[in-house]
């Protein structure tokens, strides 16, 4: 019923043991030991069950979790396509989208993501999963030691043309709210302009893991760092806007720039550490948002791979 996936046993995969079968109503029946299934491996891959639509997708979803979420804050475009089931990023098809925790820049973030094969692209596109147990000793102590020291500081620019408009982000018109949103999370922010918004907001970089104990590498440094963009976007963007005016920066959370060689590092291990199945109509792959991050793979022709959230997790450091 259940086999480790080959080389790395931190996730596994589970078949149906007949066609037809249910997902929703395999979890439902499994429930008790599939959080157990879910801390021992990070990650869990469902092939061979019937799951047809995203609504079929939704259910086995809150078959594990009743408590699905909204996406606020956002990070990406995304398109709500049944109940608390959105698309994945929209970002555009011929990008690497680097590994990363889901929101670890927020002041809150879903503790299991669920990922549904939709519709599976003809080329690329997968979406590769690293276990933080392989990549976090891997960090040198210096580096560890240093962001646990002062955490991480976001800088975020929200302006039509450069990134996503506020409005999106915070699935909102009304600027009352927005700044209500911000002072509740801790998050500075200053008006621009006429459409601009910039918010500042220092975050955690290690965290404990709440049922394990273990701690983690939880933040957004190495994705949203200028560095790892393409290098003439990155120096024409920081020639126009300066570090804190491009659309996404990181830096230490004391305001020093955090080295370009360090987010090099970071990736790379996470590169190293990843896990990658191509999808398959119906796939279902549910993640330990603290013990695996994410990525995307560039791909070609049509593809929708759909996203669900649970088990909100509020940070005590706000």
């Amino acid at each position: 019923m259940t086999a480790p996936v080959d080389p790395e046993p931190f996730l596994l995969r589970i078949e149906a043991d007949e066609p037809g079968m249910r997902l929703d109503s395999w979890i439902g029946a499994n429930r008790a030991r599939l959080g157990d299934e879910l801390r021992r491996h990070g990650a869990l891959m469902f092939r061979g069950f019937a799951v047809d639509s995203p609504e079929q997708f939704g259910s086995a979803a809150r078959a594990y979790s009743p408590d699905q979420l909204d996406y606020l804050e956002r990070a990406a475009p995304r398109t709500e396509v049944a109940d608390k089931v959105f698309t994945s990023t929209e970002m555009s098809a011929d990008m690497w989208i680097a590994f990363h925790h889901e929101m670890s820049y927020s002041h809150n973030w879903p503790s299991v993501l669920y990922f549904y094969g939709d519709r599976p692209s003809a080329h690329g596109g997968a979406t590769p999963v690293a276990s933080e147990r392989a990549v976090f000793p891997k960090i040198p102590e210096e580096i560890r030691e240093r962001f646990a020291r002062h955490g991480v500081s976001y800088v975020r620019n929200y302006s039509p043309g450069l990134d996503m408009p506020w409005e999106d982000v915070f699935q909102t018109t009304d600027r009352s709210e927005v700044e209500a949103y911000c002072r509740a999370s801790n998050t500075e922010f200053a008006w621009i302009g006429d459409d601009g918004l910039r918010t500042r907001t220092t975050r955690q970089a290690l965290v404990r893991h709440p049922r394990t104990g273990e701690t983690v590498w939880f933040n957004h440094a190495h994705m949203w760092h200028v560095s790892t963009l393409p290098d003439d976007v990155a120096e024409y963007l920081l020639d126009e806007y300066g570090p804190e005016g491009v659309p996404r920066n990181a830096f230490y959370g004391d305001g020093t720039p955090i080295e370009d060689e360090t987010v090099e590092l970071i990736g790379n291990l996470y590169k190293e550490a990843a896990v990658s199945l191509p999808w398959q109509r119906g796939d279902v792959l549910m993640v330990d948002n603290f013990l695996a991050t994410h990525a995307r793979e560039p791909f070609s022709g049509d593809r929708r791979i759909l996203v669900a959230m649970s088990d909100l997790h509020v940070s005590d450091e706000r």
